[in-house]
């Protein structure tokens, strides 16, 4: 198995992965670390390897595929603009039902999420939510929605969208057969 070796003269103590887009290896460890380190490192992690490497692959395959075309710029400046109206007022409702309050709410073009909660009760939302159904749009909102009673995925946080949208599932469903296209075409 090949990899890339990069030492650091810096403060690294342990050794680490990365999975490079063109699906190559890359070992990232401390500048003392010994060959026969990094090739049992290497070789003690490579059911790791393999699992991301296929994933790598896979996600240039969905580029390749994607009948989309890249998003552009000002796409993204509109779709930031369109959600920036939407969601807070849908948030708005929710929070309401769910009970909770909320800081902030900020839209960004996120490169792997759809939405996040930071403990204070900010909520983050891609702006390309404004691609997806309303109801997907929906079940994510109440998920970063949840997070506000659960800061986890225990099984009381899915009882807690279960109570909102007893659908979830298929909401949550349509985004990870979907979403993965949608967010590629930022990355073409």
């Amino acid at each position: 198995m090949k990899y890339k070796v990069i030492r650091s003269r810096k403060r690294r103590k342990s050794l680490s992965l990365q999975i490079t887009p063109d699906a190559g290896i890359v070992v990232r460890a401390p500048y003392f670390a010994t060959n026969d380190e990094i090739r049992r490192f290497v070789e003690a992690n490579q059911g790791w390897i393999e699992r991301n490497a296929a994933r790598m692959e896979k996600r240039k395959e969905e580029l390749a595929r994607n009948p989309y075309g890249k998003i552009t710029e000002d796409e993204i400046r509109k779709l930031s603009e369109l959600a920036a109206r939407t969601i807070p007022p849908r948030v708005a409702v929710y929070a309401a039902e769910i009970g909770v309050t909320y800081g902030r709410i900020t839209i960004r073009n996120q490169k792997t999420r759809w939405g996040s909660c930071s403990a204070k009760g900010n909520l983050n939302f891609n702006c390309l939510l404004m691609l997806v159904p309303p109801d997907v749009q929906d079940y994510v909102i109440v998920h970063e929605l949840c997070h506000r009673k659960q800061m986890n995925h225990s099984r009381l946080f899915w009882n807690e969208v279960e109570k909102i949208l007893p659908d979830y599932r298929e909401r949550d469903r349509w985004l990870k057969e979907n979403g993965g296209q949608l967010i590629a075409r930022t990355r073409m």
